[in-house]
């Protein structure tokens, strides 16, 4: 045999990347189903993308097979940037992926190596897929971009999307459109790869509601700001949004200063905690492992609050020695607080709550909550209804000095801008506003509105794909008058929301009849959705549930902040009454600054402040 053509047949003909991070028990499974492969000539490169396990271990007998290879970053880099690694390095003509949570069948890369063969046109082979446990596919998942194990393709120079530009889900944006694009796509038409399909997936940890910005976070130990937008959901950019914030001198402590832990999660608006700061105190933060989409953890992209380890955070905060423990906010993080709570650190503890008594409930998590309700040093409730609530049905919890803030109001600076004039200006027809999620009305409702030329625009990149039965139905019931929107950030809330005529908020019917003990988390709750209506100064709609408690109908009665209907047809004629809208639009304008944290971070402090020699006797420090 010459030289010549012992070189080719030593040559790779596919290379296989492995990009991997914290999936441990996976990896062995996937490596023997690649080992099993009929094609033998292959290669694996293993991209260890900053695992808290321990990678080679995991990989066993496989890492000491000559064709397998692993790179290890010091840090977890994303999926591009583990991806891009595993290509740099690749030798073989062609290039597949095996997650290590996926799974080849027998003769998978044979036939994906037969179909590009075959095609010299083609750069793509897809392959047939299982998903979902027993589903099975042809080629693309319904809804879903190819996955990394059902695609062979070309060696290219071509590159994936980094973290750098953007974090997504979207594998088409992030490679598979752009090689698309250089040549045409061939299909085995045959099942021959597993995606798998289990809890701690990078797309769950991306996607809301499974997961989410945050979330995402969280699991991956991401110290940067992110830009990061899933198939679900809208743009996040954190690296312009918190530029202001994160690039401004920290504030000089004051002589008086406390130095503040902030224990748990911050939820929407989270830059407010950043008040404390800006008056001379100190933060430090404490935060969940396992946040929801919504709820903001460290490391904070805005900066100027410094992270205490979760790992070791008893020794972490002994050597802190911090004035005061502030716990917040959601039920998600009762588990955390209620271990710091009882840890008996000597440190004044403060609990602030918010989302939900009924959720830490269905949790199993009620016990802890009474515990931080009645052994806090002191108490935020988020509305005066929810603090009568707990001291209904928790009674002991009465007897702990609290404080009423909404727990997750915006920072003052948003309100800058100019109101835009009102659409209905133009037109003659009244226009309402949806910011977020819809959480009602009803589609019927809606459609009985457009016949009285009301309209809906409702702002949620979400609700497409999260709601897409209630989107189809209103578009098919009000096809003329529904109106869909990106999601708008604080920095256009005033000039995008105050065209509207009226917002609405939450729409749902009370029956408590005002007993505590009927109440249900509607009847309690301020959704964040108030603030951002205030900011802008628009009227908020919300349903009469006059004879019942509801906490979001006594603030507005008792403000002047909006209209309660009874009916589509009472909701029009009010909507219509020009005096009386433009007489409520004044009055919220006039009072947005109320629904701020600025206006409350004050007495928050107060609060504070009283706490600390209370408990510790050594005043502040």
């Amino acid at each position: 045999m010459s030289e010549q053509s012992e070189e080719a047949s030593l040559a790779v003909r596919i290379s296989v990347v492995m990009p991997t991070y914290d999936q441990d028990t996976f990896l062995a499974g996937a490596t023997s189903s690649l080992l099993a492969q009929t094609e033998a000539n292959w290669e694996l490169i293993v991209v260890d993308d900053g695992s808290p396990g321990d990678t080679k271990m995991a990989l066993g007998e496989a890492l000491y097979d000559a064709r397998v290879r692993i790179e290890v970053f010091d840090r977890n880099r994303g999926l591009g940037a583990a991806l891009n690694r595993g290509l740099d390095c690749a030798r073989g003509e062609y290039i597949a992926y095996l997650p290590s949570d996926d799974l080849y069948h027998g003769d998978h890369l044979a036939s994906l190596v037969a179909a590009l063969d075959a095609a010299p046109e083609a750069i793509l082979a897809v392959a047939g897929v299982r998903h979902h446990h027993s589903e099975t596919s042809p080629g693309r998942i319904e809804g879903e971009p190819l996955q990394l194990v059902q695609v062979a393709h070309r060696r290219t120079e071509q590159r994936w999307t980094e973290r750098s530009e953007l974090t997504t889900d979207d594998l088409d944006h992030m490679l598979w459109t752009r090689l698309v694009g250089r040549g045409s796509v061939v299909e085995t038409a045959r099942v021959t790869c597993q995606w798998g399909w289990h809890p701690r997936q990078r797309h769950k940890a991306l996607r809301e509601p499974w997961g989410g910005l945050n979330t995402y976070r969280a699991r991956y130990r991401v110290q940067e700001p992110l830009r990061l937008q899933s198939t679900a959901g809208h743009l996040h950019d954190e690296v312009e949004h918190y530029r202001r914030f994160r690039e401004r001198p920290s504030t000089p402590p004051v002589p008086d200063g406390l130095r503040v832990l902030v224990v748990g999660e911050l939820a929407h608006n989270p830059e407010r905690i950043l008040l404390l700061e800006e008056r001379g105190h100190e933060l430090h933060g404490l935060w969940t492992d396992s946040p929801h989409w919504f709820n903001t953890v460290g490391p904070l992209p805005f900066g100027h609050v410094a992270d205490v380890p979760l790992d070791d955070w008893r020794d972490a905060v002994s050597r802190l020695r911090p004035d005061v423990i502030y716990a917040l906010l959601n039920w998600q993080t009762i588990p955390l607080a209620h271990e710091v709570l009882t840890a008996a650190l000597g440190v004044p503890f403060v609990w602030h709550f918010k989302e939900g008594p009924f959720f830490a409930r269905e949790q199993g998590l009620w016990s802890q909550l009474v515990d931080l309700h009645t052994l806090s040093d002191g108490v935020v409730y988020s509305s005066p209804e929810l603090r009568e609530w707990f001291a209904a049905t928790v009674p002991s919890s009465a007897h702990c000095p609290s404080l009423v803030i909404d727990g997750d109001l915006p920072k003052a600076e948003w309100l800058s801008g100019q109101r835009s004039a009102l659409l209905s200006r133009g037109d003659g027809a009244v226009h309402t506003v949806i910011p977020g999620r819809p959480m009602g009305p009803e589609p019927e409702e809606i459609a009985a509105l457009a016949r009285a030329n009301v309209h809906v625009h409702l702002y949620s990149g979400k609700a497409v794909a999260q709601m897409r039965s209630w989107v189809t139905q209103v578009q098919q019931l009000a096809p003329d008058h529904f109106h869909l929107h990106p999601q708008v950030d604080q920095t256009d809330w005033v000039a995008e929301f105050s065209q509207y005529d009226a917002g609405w908020l939450h729409s749902f019917r009370s029956d408590n009849h005002g007993d505590p003990y009927a109440a249900t988390w509607d009847d309690l709750n301020y959704p964040a959705r108030m603030g951002t209506l205030a900011a802008a100064g628009v009227p908020m709609i919300q349903r009469d549930n006059t004879g019942s408690t509801v906490a979001t109908q006594t603030l507005a009665r008792a403000r002047h902040l909006g209209v309660f209907w009874r009916d589509p047809d009472d909701l029009v004629a009010q909507l219509r009454d020009r005096d009386q809208m433009a007489a409520l639009r004044q009055s919220v304008w006039s009072q947005r600054g109320d629904f701020t944290f600025d206006a409350h971070v004050d007495r928050l402090v107060d609060f504070l402040r009283v706490l600390v020699p209370r408990r510790s006797g050594t005043g502040l420090v």
